[in-house]
């Protein structure tokens, strides 16, 4: 059974970092993109940021590219800085079997519960 578990949400003032952690069990690791989502009250769910099964591609939407990071060892991370009001949402990981990292929500097999992130101004 796969499991796929986000942390490292919280509250934090405009310009703060925070960093988001994701690790999964029961799936090949390398095997899987992973993306990150974000879904704010009354909006759809987003793509933020991905990483390919490999870790030699990644992919950012284009308001977090010079803010947002994400990496991958054996968990993948999502590094936010200088963090806005505008970026408060659920946070969520998913698992992407072609490996790709795919920007499109359909394309991911497996989801995390999220974790809130909370940018006061």
């Amino acid at each position: 059974q796969v499991r796929m578990v986000e942390s490292g949400g919280g509250l934090v003032q405009a310009g703060g970092s925070l960093r988001l952690s994701c690790t999964a069990s029961g799936l090949a690791w390398t095997n899987y993109g992973i993306g990150w989502f974000r879904q704010a009250p009354g909006k759809e769910r987003e793509f933020v940021a991905a990483i390919s099964g490999s870790g030699g591609r990644t992919d950012y939407l284009n308001s977090v590219t010079d803010r947002f990071t994400i990496s991958r060892d054996n968990a993948v991370y999502l590094q936010m800085n200088s963090l806005k009001p505008e970026d408060t949402a659920v946070y969520y990981c998913g698992a992407d079997p072609t490996g790709w990292g795919s920007r499109i929500i359909s394309r991911y097999l497996y989801w995390g519960v999220g974790t809130q992130v909370t940018v006061s101004s």
